[in-house]
């Protein structure tokens, strides 16, 4: 209970339906024993006056005495059905605070998981897959929930039905009431025990199921692939192989499953068998009455089933500690991308790297050196080098994703640290390596830049990133709708409407993280020549490998294995003959043989 400890501030919360829960599950008890007192008088009045009927036989009186004792036995039936209509409203009530109130708190779980998943650095992200994270926020909150909900409404109605009942059985007759009781914690453990194994190869089942799922995902999504190497049998063979481990699997899950409910009516039996038997003997040495044994037959059934739900909620309370304790191992997390002294002000975009260096925590590679540049307000930086040389990992310093490991960035003379997060990214526009767009409108995913924008803002910011045109295109325009992770559109289309939605925001800060690697070199020179508008009065970090995109800044900064090599504008890099200028000539080199093969 030690992991489900951090769910007590929901339940002190959600107090008020907790407790009224309590009330109605007494209530809920009380109405449904007060039947088998009544049947317990009926049937005593029906064997205690049947004879005197009989002896009347003939007389007059009979029929007078059988109105008397039909109207008794029809008051009876009348009580106990409205015993029953009141338990009924009761139970309606329980599960309209208790099961509501785990509705509320797996809706507060959620939301609590989701906030701190967003507040969590990009570290955390880099080591733990998006299935997992997903499966803890969706599977694993579930299960919890079950502790909230089911497992707690019958925890408490076996508690409260045991502190009412067995007391008042024991008052009755002692001996019944401990023969009767005799197979139900044989019952509970037989449960727990059989319930323990289902659970077991049920998550056996389930991950047999996933594997399937998945060969058969791959071989759909592959199937040019497997057609085109003629590998059907092959892939067919490994389906049938994933398809008898998981029929294997269900087939000692049904078994298991088989003897569930044969062992359950059986110890139901016991009990009902022993409780008639010593009820009997009971009545023999005029201890008890006729109506004691039907009673007594009654309450033994109430309580079956929350003695048989003392196993399965042993086993839920098993596997929600065990959730919760996945779920606290993220909520632990701690983010260590915190403001020093939460300044909030509007940017200038003075930006300098003084002695950065970088080392990734999660992988230990050291992607920055040393590193020194310095960007004045309103001017742009180029930074350019190959793949792996920690072009990236600058831009993931300036929007704060990390934290340097050495050395200091300071944006407008004060440290990045002293700026609160929010307000400081909320200045940025950022066009990521990795486009990712929503599955949404395009005019959505463009808005999305910014809190407030207006239809005039978005079209402005796509005509300026030279996509407007494609859009306008679209049977649906700007209410198109791009598909899972933008699928719909082309590399190069994306990018573009990435870069919209990074300047639709007018940030002060403006970086291109290799922002047009997947359009052509005809295209690029297009948004190039709208960038070179977009760029004036704001502070722009270029980051690409191709040279003709590091031309459009002020200064160019070129690394190598996160050192820097070269600075200095395009002319005088190109007369240094050295990294920047072996750059330069290969691309062009590239670009003219391409323009060569086209023609």
């Amino acid at each position: 209970m030690k992991e489900l400890a951090h769910l007590n501030k929901y339940l002190f919360k959600y107090k008020k339906h907790l407790l009224l829960g309590c009330l109605f599950i007494v209530l809920t008890n009380f109405f449904q024993i007060v039947p088998a007192q009544l049947v317990r008088h009926s049937i005593d009045l029906v064997s205690d006056n049947i004879k005197v009927y009989q002896a009347f036989e003939g007389l007059d009186i009979q029929d007078d005495f059988y109105s008397v004792f039909a109207g008794s036995i029809l008051l009876y039936a009348v009580l106990i059905l409205l015993m029953a209509l009141l338990r009924g409203f009761f139970l309606f009530l329980v599960r309209q605070t208790i099961i509501v109130m785990s509705r509320f708190i797996e809706f507060d779980l959620k939301n609590e998981i989701f906030n701190h998943y967003q507040s969590l650095p990009l570290r955390f992200y880099r080591k733990n897959n998006t299935g997992d994270l997903m499966n803890r926020i969706s599977e694993d909150v579930s299960k919890v929930r079950m502790f909230l909900g089911p497992s707690i409404m019958y925890g408490l109605n076996l508690v409260s039905l045991f502190m009412i009942l067995i007391p008042y059985m024991m008052t009755i007759n002692m001996k019944l009431t401990l023969y009767s009781l005799i197979p139900l914690p044989i019952l509970s453990f037989s449960i727990y025990f059989v319930n323990n194994i289902i659970n077991k190869r049920s998550e056996e089942i389930q991950s047999s199921q996933s594997d399937l799922s998945t060969l058969a995902q791959e071989a759909f999504s592959g199937i040019r692939v497997l057609k085109s190497f003629v590998r059907e049998e092959d892939n067919l063979g490994k389906f049938s192989e994933e398809s008898n481990k998981y029929k294997a699997k269900s087939l000692k899950l049904t078994r298991v499953q088989a003897l569930f409910f044969p062992l359950i009516m059986t110890l139901i039996g016991l009990s009902t068998v022993l409780t008639i038997y010593v009820g009997s003997t009971e009545v023999i040495n005029g201890n008890l009455s006729f109506g004691n044994i039907a009673e007594f037959v009654i309450y033994v059934n109430y309580l079956t089933w929350p003695v048989t739900s003392l196993g399965w909620i042993s086993s839920i309370i098993q596997r929600a500690a065990a959730s919760q304790k996945r779920i606290n191992e993220f909520l632990n997390e701690e983010n260590n991308i915190v403001s020093d002294e939460n300044r909030i002000t509007v940017l200038d975009g003075d930006i300098e790297f003084n002695n950065v260096s970088f080392v990734y925590p999660d992988s230990g590679i050291k992607a920055l050196k040393n590193l020194n540049f310095k960007v004045g307000k309103g001017q742009s930086l180029a930074i350019i080098g190959t793949t792996g040389s920690g072009k990236s990992t600058v831009a993931n310093l300036i929007t704060r994703l990390y934290d340097v490991s050495d050395g200091e960035v300071l944006i407008d003379g004060h440290t990045i640290k002293s700026y609160n997060v929010t307000s400081l990214r909320s200045q940025m526009g950022y066009v990521p390596q990795d486009v990712f767009l929503f599955s949404d409108s395009i005019y959505n995913n463009i808005g999305f830049g910014s809190d407030v924008f207006s239809e005039e803002s978005v079209m402005k910011a796509a005509q300026d990133a030279d996509i407007y045109d494609n859009i306008m295109d679209f049977q649906e325009g700007f209410a198109t709708r791009v598909g899972e992770r933008g699928i719909t559109l082309s590399g190069g289309q994306k990018q573009r409407v990435s870069i919209a939605r990074a300047i639709v925001r007018n940030p002060k800060i403006l970086i291109l993280d290799d922002a047009l690697s997947a359009v052509d070199t005809k295209t690029e020179n297009t948004i190039l020549r709208s960038m070179q508008k977009i760029m004036k009065g704001r502070t722009t970090i270029i980051i690409s490998h191709r040279v003709s995109s590091a031309k459009l800044a002020d200064r160019i900064l070129v690394i190598d294995e996160g050192k820097m090599v070269e600075t200095g504008t395009h002319e005088e890099l190109i007369n240094k003959n050295g990294a920047y200028k072996d750059l330069f000539e290969k691309q062009l080199q590239s670009e003219q043989l391409e323009e060569d093969k086209v023609q």
